[in-house]
C-alpha cells in the first residue's frame, strides 16, 4: 500500500467515524476572511472580507497601503514622519480597508456584488458600510463590533436603506481547532 493511500485511508476512517462536522457556510466563509486578514499590512487593524455570492466567493480583500506604496508593516509606521498610526482630523489612515479592497477587486475584474454578502472580521465602519450599501450586497456578517454611540445610531439608519441582513458571528474554538489541523498538515487531512 503507499503511502499517500494509507493517509487516505486514514483520513476516510477519521471522517466516517467522526462525530464532528463540517463548518457551516458562515463558518466557513468566516475562515477565509479570517484568512484574507492575515494578509493585511496595517499595523493597527489586520481586517479581512469575503464576497460571496450562491455560496461562491467573489472576492476577497484586507486592509492596508494601496497596491505599489510601501506597507506600514515594511517601516513600522503609518506615515514617513509619523511614528503612529492612530487617525487624526488632519491625518486619516493611509489604510484601504478590507471591505473597499474587495469591492474593488470585484470591479477591477468585471464581477457584479449585487445580491450579494460580504463576510468581515471587524463590523463595517460607516465609509464601508455606505459602500458596501452602494455596491448592491445585501448581508453583512462580520466578526467583531466596532461601531458604538453615534456611529451605531448613524449605522442603522443606513441599514433601513438596503441591507437586508446585518448580523455578527462567531467562529468556535472546535472549529477553529478542527481547521487547524487542516492548515498544519500538508496535505490537508486530519491525523488525530
Amino acid at each position: 500500500m503507499t503511502p499517500s493511500f494509507s493517509l487516505f485511508l486514514a483520513w476516510y476512517e477519521t471522517v466516517i467515524n467522526s462525530e464532528e462536522k463540517r463548518p457551516t457556510w458562515d463558518e466557513y466563509f468566516l475562515m477565509i476572511a479570517k484568512l484574507a486578514a492575515t494578509r493585511s499590512t496595517c499595523l493597527a487593524f489586520p481586517v479581512g472580507a469575503v464576497i460571496v455570492k450562491d455560496r461562491q466567493v467573489l472576492a476577497t480583500g484586507y486592509n492596508g497601503s494601496p497596491s505599489g506604496t510601501v506597507h506600514c508593516t515594511a517601516q513600522g509606521f503609518c506615515y514617513p514622519g509619523l511614528g503612529t498610526c492612530r487617525e487624526s482630523g488632519e491625518i486619516p489612515s493611509r489604510a484601504i480597508h478590507a471591505e473597499a479592497n474587495a469591492i474593488a477587486q470585484a470591479a477591477k475584474h468585471g464581477i457584479s456584488t449585487q445580491g450579494a454578502s460580504i463576510y468581515v472580521t471587524l463590523e463595517p465602519c460607516i465609509s464601508c458600510l455606505k459602500l458596501i450599501i452602494s455596491s448592491g450586497i445585501k448581508e453583512v456578517f462580520y466578526e467583531a463590533d466596532f461601531n458604538s454611540g453615534t456611529k451605531a445610531m448613524l449605522r442603522d439608519s443606513f441599514l433601513e436603506t438596503g441591507i437586508i441582513k446585518y448580523k455578527k458571528i462567531y467562529l468556535s474554538a472546535e472549529m477553529a481547532s478542527h481547521a487547524a489541523l487542516f492548515l498544519l498538515n500538508p496535505i490537508s487531512i486530519d491525523l488525530r
